[in-house]
């Protein structure tokens, strides 16, 4: 593709629409892991209780059992038909801002359990959320341009975390609680704004007539449309893709203070080492992948991430210095953005527009096993064969998936 393709993929309204749909999405998932920990904290509820919070995020996990609902039903609002994609994404995001709001209402100390609960339901509510941007955004991008649509809301979902991950932290020494969540709920209004101002998708297939067709469909149309063979190498490289590299930065905090570094200059160097590189591979694949197309990108990224994972290795072995660190997470995560650029664009690509609430959050549950089962037992890996071997095995286990290229996306498999 020439440079005046790019620029319009660059700058049209989809790629806007990326944004505010990453923006939107971003927010409530931040919101529950940043600042609700910091406002319980601060408010004197024990590390134990705060713990168990993490289980309020299984809906995230969870979110394609009831995707189906979402390619089946739309919501009628009164005299408002937004149509089934837009209907979705309004109540959610209504829903969201009141229910985050509803947070600084309450005392954590004598009522936790209702805040645990509320919270729980921020996540169902967010979680729900995803499923239907996800579907929508598949809908509305050309297929070239599956890579920097997605690339541009997952890098919108990232940012999307320091408003309640920074600014309402600020916000909270100054301000009462109630005033920092209604201020922080307050921002949920740019999502709000981009439903009530796109248009529905076009459809070019029938929705689901029957709950149980938009249960069964989406399984029996993936299997149908790429063979079973070919369907279960699919999923095998949905697992793998990015095992090595999941694991490989499952303990970084971890392990940057078994090299020796203390918490302040990890704080300084590793966070912003980690973001903005993240950020500027996400925006960089994006790009790229309109000159190279999905599978090409797959290969050169891949091999990147790779590379990245032997940098991790280096660290363990010389074990100091501040610029090596900072380039080997440079690095690392620039792989990560290039990388994560391609995986989604290939993951939307495979979806039926058709079934896209469901197959979406199917896919994408799947590619969350590395992250949460497998690099659950790193630890114990770590302390049977060090740092520098572990990163070694990280290294071989991302193979498998760079081989699985050669049948789910060969080099000139995508392009005209």
């Amino acid at each position: 593709m020439n440079s005046p393709s790019i620029k319009h993929a660059l700058f049209n309204r989809r790629m806007l629409i990326c944004i505010f749909t990453g923006f939107a999405s971003g927010m409530p998932l931040y919101l529950l892991i940043s600042l609700v920990p910091a406002w319980l904290r601060t408010e004197g509820v024990g590390l134990k209780e705060i713990g168990f919070f993490a289980l309020i995020g299984l809906p995230y996990t969870w979110k394609f059992m009831w995707a189906p609902l979402l390619d089946r039903y739309s919501l009628s609002l009164g005299t408002l038909k937004p149509g089934l994609r837009r209907s979705w994404m309004l109540i959610t995001q209504v829903l969201l801002l009141i229910t985050i709001a509803a947070l600084g209402y309450l005392d954590p100390l004598t009522q936790i359990w209702p805040i645990a609960w509320l919270c729980f339901g921020i996540a169902l509510l967010s979680a729900t959320q995803d499923i239907v941007l996800d579907a929508y955004r598949r809908q509305i991008l050309p297929d070239q341009e599956l890579g920097l649509g997605n690339s541009i809301h997952v890098n919108a979902y990232r940012i999307a975390g320091l408003v309640p991950g920074s600014l309402s932290l600020i916000l909270a020494d100054s301000l009462p609680w109630q005033t920092v969540f209604s201020i922080t709920a307050a921002f949920m209004l740019a999502g709000i704004l981009l439903t009530l101002s796109i248009a529905e998708p076009p459809r070019s297939h029938q929705q689901p007539t029957t709950l149980r067709a938009a249960v069964v469909d989406p399984f029996h149309d993936f299997f149908s449309r790429q063979g079973v063979q070919h369907a279960l190498l699919i999923l095998a490289f949905m697992l793998l893709y990015k095992l090595g590299d999941s694991m490989a930065t499952a303990l970084a905090t971890p392990f940057y203070l078994d090299m020796g570094y203390s918490k302040t200059e990890i704080g300084i160097v590793a966070k912003q080492a980690a973001l903005w590189p993240v950020i500027i591979g996400g925006i960089l694949g994006g790009i790229l992948i309109l000159k190279t197309g999905i599978n090409r990108a797959l290969w050169l990224f891949g091999v990147v991430q790779i590379v990245s994972i032997l940098g991790f290795a280096v660290l363990a072995r010389v074990g100091e210095g501040l610029w090596l660190l900072g380039l080997v997470i440079g690095f690392e995560y620039l792989g990560v953005g290039l990388g994560t650029a391609a995986f989604v664009a290939f993951i939307a690509r495979t979806t039926n527009p058709a079934f896209a609430a469901t197959q979406f959050a199917l896919f994408t549950a799947i590619t969350a096993i590395p992250r949460t089962v497998a690099s659950a037992g790193t630890g114990i890996i770590v302390e049977g064969m060090g740092w520098e071997n572990f990163f070694y095995l990280c290294t071989v286990l991302a193979i498998p998936g760079m081989l699985l290229l050669f049948k789910v996306a060969p080099w000139n498999g995508d392009q005209t």
